[in-house]
């Protein structure tokens, strides 16, 4: 048996010495902030508008969207909550990264953007934190929130809620067809029925209710 080279294993542990130590300080860096996030209570969205996003968003200042102005927040609402946030996590134009304060989670930025979406028009739904499982709107929910405004009458030549005549023929391209096209948007209607926060299965959820209603909703 050879004997232990005991100066060559140290000599070769004091090399890696150095990048140990940073591993585990980053290791450090990264569990301390998820652990103050985690103790972190998440402002709603109007906290963190009254107390950050007004200063621009109140007055126009800058070029930015005024809150209350459909025409402003229009295109930008349809980007989406993801595309929103991306902008504001990233900073755009004048505004910095999180609106200038670093210390806001991204929920928070989420939403503070969903407030002002909907004080300009929208109807989204305020995200929930990341550390709890989002119940999700069942159809009924969903249509009576919001499909019921075109599909309940027939708008714009939308089937009505339970007219299955009316269904049938648009279920030729498979229910999954139907489903994108609520996703995507078709015709008058706008892409996730102008709710930008419906999860996918959501909208399955309630183009099946509409569907299978027994009778035309009034």
């Amino acid at each position: 048996m050879q004997p232990t080279n005991w100066r060559g294993w140290c000599g070769a542990a004091l090399d890696w010495l150095p990048l140990a130590i940073v591993v585990l300080t980053v290791v450090a860096a990264l569990a301390g902030r998820a652990g103050a996030q985690a103790l972190h209570e998440e402002r709603s969205g109007k906290q963190i508008v009254e107390s950050l996003c007004i200063s621009c968003h109140g007055s126009g200042v800058e070029g930015a969207p005024k809150i209350g102005d459909k025409k402003a927040w229009a295109n930008r609402a349809s980007k989406g909550l993801t595309g929103l946030s991306k902008m504001a996590i990233e900073g755009i134009r004048r505004m910095p990264p999180h609106g200038g304060n670093p210390n806001l989670t991204d929920v928070e930025l989420e939403r503070a953007i969903t407030y002002m979406v909907n004080q300009s028009g929208g109807n989204w739904r305020e995200p929930v934190s990341r550390t709890q499982p989002v119940p999700e709107r069942t159809g009924e929910q969903i249509v009576k929130a919001r499909c019921i405004e075109c599909h309940g009458t027939g708008k714009n030549g939308a089937p009505r809620i339970g007219d299955k005549a009316a269904w049938i023929p648009r279920m030729k391209q498979g229910f999954d067809g139907v489903v994108r096209s609520a996703i995507n948007g078709h015709g008058a209607m706008p892409p996730r029925g102008g709710m930008a926060d419906l999860t996918d299965s959501e909208i399955r959820a309630a183009v099946t209710y509409m569907f299978q209603a027994p009778a035309p909703l009034q």
